[in-house]
This record gives structure tokens, C-alpha cells and sequence, in this order.
């Protein structure tokens, strides 16, 4: 666990909970086939874990958008289709999943604010990281005394994809033009998403470098193809 002043951000792995396998153990993501009893029971489990009250997590309907809202409270029922949320409620967690895509989460805890976005290839170069940082401004942070942490993501020497895929994204967003080990054409999502950062003014960037291909005790959906979702959360205290 992260700690910025009244805010605090983590980052699940696979592990403690009670899916079965492929979605061994802590799966947070609904919408895979695992059981969604197990889903709910991990996800109680992660929020207890956290100190969080039940039932005060609040996961989105992730759909590579670069949508972005303010919520209060838990949506009930089924999700909206989004990719980032903000409060400036206490005790109230903002959770992003991934599986290969960066969970980025920010916190102003000197103006009450944080923030979460799902930041995958089309996200991030549609610039879903660029709105979350606008909506927390709306909301009264100041980037510059914000904190930004961009979780396990697929790296830049694992991140494959067609030549044409890499030169449409770093049209849009150069730093995310990258090579993988082996020599063939690839993404940085996580430089990508430093650089918006950057430029939206955020004065703290800072990194878990683990690399979701690489790391066993992530969910790799790249790896694992039918797997679980680990989580980003973010809350105030």
C-alpha cells in the first residue's frame, strides 16, 4: 500500500481469494466466465483487506473508453460503460482492473481528491489518463501537488503489436513507440501515460514496474488468454 497523506492506493495481485483456477485466486473482474459469487466474495474480501467498509468499492463497466465521471457512491446494479472515476469522498475506493492494460491511479490529498482510470492502448491514446487528470481539477486538485502511480501494466519489451498498430499510436502520443526484446514492433503504455501525465501538470509520477507479462502473480490476459482481472485502487482516508 501507497500512502500519500490521506490517501492511500494498492494494488491487488492473484492471490488470497477463492476462484478457482484459471481465476486463481483473487479475481476482481466481473465480467469474466468465474463464478460471480467467488467474484463478490474476493471483492469483499479485497475491501476489508483494505480497511474499506463493505460494499464501498467501486468498479466501472471498462470498455477502452476515455470516459470519466465523479461518483458519490457505489453504482447500483450494473456499471456504466467507463474508464475512470473521481471522488472527494472518504472511505469510498475507486477500483480499475487489469489484466495487461495500467491501472493509473492519482490523489491530491491536499484538496481531497483522487482518481482512477483503466488506461489500455486505445484508452490511453484516446486520452483517458488526460481526462481523469481534467475531471480531478474540476473537482479542486491541483496536479501539481498530486501524486500519480501507474500500476503493472504490460512493458514496452513485452507489448507486441503490428507495425502499423505502433505508428497509428505514436502518432497520437510519440513516447509510446517502443520495441520489444526480440526485436519486433511494440508499445510503452507506460511511458505513454508518464508523458500525459507530465504534460497535464501532475508533479509526482511514480511507477510499479512490474510487467503483467512477466509476472506471475499478476493475471496476464496476453499470457493466460482466459484469466482473472487484478485491481488499482485508490481512496481518501
Amino acid at each position: 500500500m501507497i500512502s500519500v497523506g490521506r490517501a492511500r492506493m494498492a494494488f491487488t495481485d492473484r492471490h488470497g481469494g477463492v476462484s478457482a483456477a484459471p481465476f486463481d485466486s483473487r479475481n476482481l473482474g466481473a465480467l469474466t466466465s468465474d463464478d460471480p459469487a467467488a467474484v463478490a466474495e474476493n471483492r469483499a474480501k479485497t475491501a476489508a483487506d483494505l480497511g474499506l467498509a463493505p460494499g464501498r468499492l467501486v468498479f466501472l463497466r471498462q470498455v477502452h473508453s476515455a470516459e470519466v465521471v465523479y461518483v458519490t457512491e457505489p453504482f447500483p446494479g450494473e456499471p456504466p460503460a467507463l474508464d475512470g472515476a473521481v471522488t472527494d469522498r472518504p472511505g469510498l475506493g475507486l477500483a480499475v482492473l487489469g489484466a495487461d492494460c495500467a491501472p493509473v491511479l492519482v490523489a491530491d490529498p491536499d484538496n481531497g481528491v483522487v482518481g482512477a482510470a483503466h488506461a489500455g492502448r486505445k484508452g490511453t491514446v484516446g486520452g483517458v489518463v488526460t481526462e481523469l487528470v481534467a475531471e480531478m481539477v474540476r473537482r479542486g486538485a491541483d496536479p501539481s501537488r498530486a501524486t500519480a502511480v501507474i500500476g503493472p501494466a504490460a512493458c514496452g519489451g513485452c507489448y507486441e503489436v503490428p507495425a502499423e498498430m505502433r505508428e497509428d499510436a505514436a502518432r497520437v502520443l510519440p513516447e509510446t513507440w517502443s520495441t520489444t526484446t526480440w526485436g519486433t514492433p511494440a508499445l510503452d503504455l507506460r511511458a505513454g501515460i508518464a508523458a500525459q501525465l507530465a504534460r497535464a501538470g501532475v508533479g509526482d509520477v511514480r511507477h510499479d514496474d512490474r510487467c503483467t507479462i512477466e509476472s506471475a502473480e499478476l493475471f496476464s490476459h496476453r499470457r493466460e488468454q482466459h484469466t482473472g482481472r487484478f485491481a488499482g485502487i485508490v481512496w481518501l482516508v
